[in-house]
């Protein structure tokens, strides 16, 4: 996965990603205004692959799984954060959305063309030629998103179970 790194502060909540007073408008609405509080023209420029960078606690406020569903729904990569609120790093996995922590963003600046390699643990800053190393995910967590989220993660173990038993 390769694109454009989108870089954020601390503090990303997630009225910021699903503004609350779209929330009637179903997710192609909020998605349409996600992080416009912060960045006005993000949900206009943001292209498929490109990745989210934050500082500390992104994802903080309410438990609100539109906040992971919209960046998903703008076709992100993944988000690279220092830290995650623990709600939305898990709505995000239960989605299917890359969500992986960075000990340090030192080198990341808004623009850069990078690739994220969420098996890896590495988000690769093409231009400069240097990696940003990143805590691995739990190898069930990396199931869920490999296999597009929760419930087709659970479909296919299911399935999986299923044949195994009618044999």
């Amino acid at each position: 996965m390769s694109g454009r790194i989108f870089l954020f502060g601390d503090d990303i909540d997630t009225d910021q990603l699903a503004p609350g007073r779209y929330m009637r408008g179903g997710i192609e609405a909020l998605a349409a205004h996600c992080l416009e509080a912060t960045r006005p023209d993000f949900a206009q420029t943001v292209q498929p692959d490109d990745i989210v960078v934050a500082g500390r606690n992104f994802g903080a406020g309410s438990s609100r799984e539109q906040a992971a569903e919209a960046l998903r729904h703008l076709q992100v990569a993944g988000v690279v954060a220092l830290s995650f609120a623990g709600i939305f790093y898990r709505n995000a996995v239960n989605l299917g959305l890359p969500v992986l922590i960075a000990p340090s963003l030192g080198g990341v600046a808004d623009g850069d063309a990078a690739t994220l390699d969420p098996e890896g643990g590495v988000l690769r800053l093409i231009d400069k030629a240097a990696d940003i190393e990143l805590e691995t995910m739990p190898e069930n967590l990396r199931a869920i998103i490999e296999n597009g989220g929760l419930v087709p993660h659970l479909k296919k173990r299911f399935a999986a179970e299923h044949k195994g038993h009618a044999e």
